[in-house]
């Protein structure tokens, strides 16, 4: 028999395209792979600490996908252009300011395109998957043009790898010699005969074994020619994934794989190299987490809402639910903190009172308060805490294309109210933003994304936008106070804007909210007065929270009524903004029970109160791991040292850092004055409200903040920036 092995598993051939399936003594050097025919730079989802990283991907001759980690072009060396088909060279796709990967580098991961498929985004039409039996790769071009190349590229390339050509089908290959079974029967003095009855036995064995190894090729080759289909009908079915409680996450952000559309560097049996830290982790994008609702058209929203809902952050688990679309995975959420860090010093208190007896006569607006007034979060960050019960809106949004208008507009006035539910028990107040400060939220396990950014310092207005599933949300925050002594008034200006993608638009504004007891007694707050929740479409919602009074057995209610185009009321609405909201349908075929559905109820404390009285949820917002650092711009309210050092209970430094930083800011008008804008947000010409231009999480991605000044550093010089004698914070 011709001496020559066989692949164990595929039965092909050591000389196979690519030359990376041969086995070769450790000593022997690895062979030079086989030539590409097309090549070309493609961002591969890694993992959620690290995100997308470029990769150099190539189309090797015999079916093969080989990528490696690329090599920055060497400065000052001329950009390459694409070469000609003809020059021998790979037909390069997508940019070309990087070199492809030297002959003598050793891919990170080989992709067999025989027995893999290929799919096209739905939500994003940069990026495609390429699915095979032990991972799937998530990849995204520059360009659509780019995508639709590469999907080109791939499936030609599928086509004209076949394992025919070098399985052994011929009979000649199967040929051996027996002259040295003849030359040593004819040692031993065995006569001819016997010598030809040998041959003829050894013959025949063999061509019994070749015709089994024959079929079992021939099966095998069908298979790998219905293996891409397969996959392709596994894939569309592999919508709906439970992923139970006892899916375990051992360490930040780590998850269960539970969908086809995930991939890491080093997930699968076929990476060669790149070990690294992210060995273990799986993640899907976050525009691909988004998951749509299970919930039931009659609202037993019981079953899902706080206490088996998404926004479980003391469980890592989130409930089943049935996708519509496409391949949408559910996983684990990423490992988030449970509780503020141990504080390094012992707090001192400080009476507000003796704070202004202290500073009579002084000019009050350069007078500093101490940190123990605040807690360790900005009010750009308490605006995202607004967001808490976004799944609210992601129950509106699947009301809305079901048809049932009412349950829509029922689940956004539950939404508006569920806003208020972390102001109870707030005894402090939130830092005040810089000029200029941003804040960025990235939930993926809420399938939502959130931006703010301080615009203007005189009058104090924050502007945000959040995108959801299905949804987008926006508005500015900008409040009227007046003081009275014991009490302060705070009557917030803006309009807050709910847009789904339907087209239906809801805006309301927020109510009034009184803090009392300011120098003596207990501090809380109320919030009364009526909310108007505006459709462009068939329905409105108008609530009302109750004044509170020292005779009032029942405090903080919010009543409210839904009603049609034509002023008829459809349903009703009653509950506590601290606790949670029932609602009666009245109109037949949507419920016909007299009984309250439960709308929306608040989360359960956190169980490691601390005297700041944060919800589970606002613990969460200043959180500032290594990975997210690198990420941020250096205007995030993460970065805020006053913030940092009060949270980690470092009371004098955070003094310190308050005074310098509150010096700085008073600076803030006079740059208003000379023609600052902020950067992410625009004023609207007609409506005169902020809107969000967009680019930030591009930026982010590419770790380009052009135009993002340090706001937290070191004061810059007075002359630049003259303080105006009688600006305060």
């Amino acid at each position: 028999m011709r001496a020559r092995d066989l692949h164990p598993l595929c039965c092909l051939p050591v000389d196979c395209p690519g030359g990376w399936c041969a086995d070769r003594s450790p000593s022997s050097p690895p062979p030079a792979p086989a030539p590409a025919a097309v090549a070309g730079l493609l961002h591969k989802w890694t993992n959620i600490g690290k995100g997308w990283r470029p990769r150099w991907f190539a189309i090797l001759r015999g079916g093969l996908l080989a990528y490696s980690k690329i090599r920055p072009r060497a400065a000052g060396s001329p950009t390459p252009s694409a070469p000609a088909p003809e020059d021998g060279r790979p037909r390069l796709i997508g940019p070309a300011g990087y070199a492809a990967a030297a002959p003598e580098d050793r891919p990170i991961g080989l992709v067999h395109l025989k027995i893999s498929s290929f799919r096209e985004s739905k939500s994003d039409d940069k990026r495609f998957y390429i699915i095979t039996p032990t991972k799937t790769l998530q990849l995204r071009t520059n360009s659509v043009k780019d995508r639709v190349a590469w999907i080109e590229a791939l499936v030609s390339a599928r086509s004209e790898s076949s394992p025919n050509g070098v399985l052994l089908y011929d009979q000649n290959d199967a040929s051996f010699s027996t002259d040295r079974l003849r030359n040593r029967m004819h040692a031993e003095g065995l006569g001819e005969e016997v010598i030809k009855d040998c041959e003829q036995i050894v013959h025949s064995e063999f061509l019994q074994y070749y015709t089994q190894m024959k079929q079992r090729c021939e099966e095998y080759l069908s298979f790998l020619g219905s293996l891409p289909q397969q996959l392709e009908v596994l894939n569309e079915q592999d919508t709906t994934h439970s992923i139970r409680p006892e899916c375990s996450c051992s360490g930040h952000g780590k998850c269960c794989e539970s969908s086809n559309t995930e991939s890491s560097d080093d997930a699968g049996i076929q990476e060669l190299d790149e070990s690294s830290d992210e060995d273990d982790y799986n993640f899907c994008d976050t525009r691909q987490s988004f998951s749509d609702s299970a919930a039931s058209p009659d609202m037993r929203m019981k079953h899902s809402n706080s206490s088996n809902d998404v926004q479980q952050y003391n469980h890592n688990f989130v409930e089943s639910r049935s996708g519509k679309g496409e391949n949408e995975c559910l996983l684990l959420p990423p490992k988030r903190r449970t509780k503020l860090p141990e504080p390094v010093e012992k707090e001192k208190g400080v009476s507000l009172w003796s704070m202004i007896k202290d500073n009579v006569g002084k000019d009050l607006t350069r007078v500093c308060l101490p940190v123990y007034f605040n807690e360790p979060i900005s009010s750009l960050q308490k605006c995202f805490e607004d967001l808490e019960y976004s799944h609210l809106l992601d129950h509106a949004y699947d009301y809305g294309l079901k048809g049932n208008s009412v349950m829509r507009t029922l689940c956004v006035a539950a939404f508006a109210v569920s806003g208020y539910a972390s102001s109870d028990g707030r005894p402090c107040k939130p830092f005040n933003p810089l000029l200029g400060e941003t804040y960025e939220a990235d939930f993926p396990e809420n399938g939502i994304r959130f931006f703010s950014e301080k615009v203007s310092h005189h009058p104090m207005v924050m502007a945000c936008h959040c995108e959801g599933r299905g949804w987008k949300f926006w508005g500015e925050s900008n409040v009227k106070s007046k003081f009275w002594g014991q009490t302060i008034q705070l009557d917030p200006v803006g309009v807050l804007t709910l847009e789904f993608d339907d087209g239906e638009i809801f805006k309301w504004s927020k109510v009034t909210t009184t803090i009392n007891n300011l120098i003596i007694g207990r501090l809380y707050c109320h919030h009364h007065g009526t909310m108007k929740i505006s459709g462009n479409r068939q329905h409105s919602c108008k609530l009302t929270f109750k004044q509170q009074s020292f005779l009032e057995r029942n405090p903080r209610q919010v009543q409210g009524v839904v009603e049609d185009i034509g002023g008829t009321k459809v349903a009703t609405l009653r509950g506590k903004w601290d606790e949670s909201l029932y609602c009666n349908v009245t109109n037949d075929g949507v419920n016909s029970s007299a009984e309250s559905t439960l709308l929306w109820e608040k989360h359960e404390p956190p169980t490691n109160p601390t005297r700041y009285n944060l919800s589970s949820f606002a613990i969460t917002l200043n959180e500032l791991t290594p990975n997210l650092k690198e990420k941020l711009p250096p205007t995030d309210s993460r970065l805020r040292p006053d913030q940092r050092h009060l949270e980690n209970g470092e009371y004098d430094k955070a003094n310190s850092e308050k005074l310098r930083l509150e010096t700085r800011q008073r600076m803030a008008r006079k740059m208003q004055d000379n023609g600052w804008k902020p950067r992410w947000f625009d004023r609207d010409t007609e409506d005169g409200a902020f809107h969000y231009t967009g680019g930030y999480w591009e930026a982010r991605e590419q770790r380009k903040w052009d135009g993002c000044r340090d706001i937290f550093g070191e004061l810059p010089d007075k002359k630049t920036y003259p303080v105006p004698a009688s600006v305060g914070i």
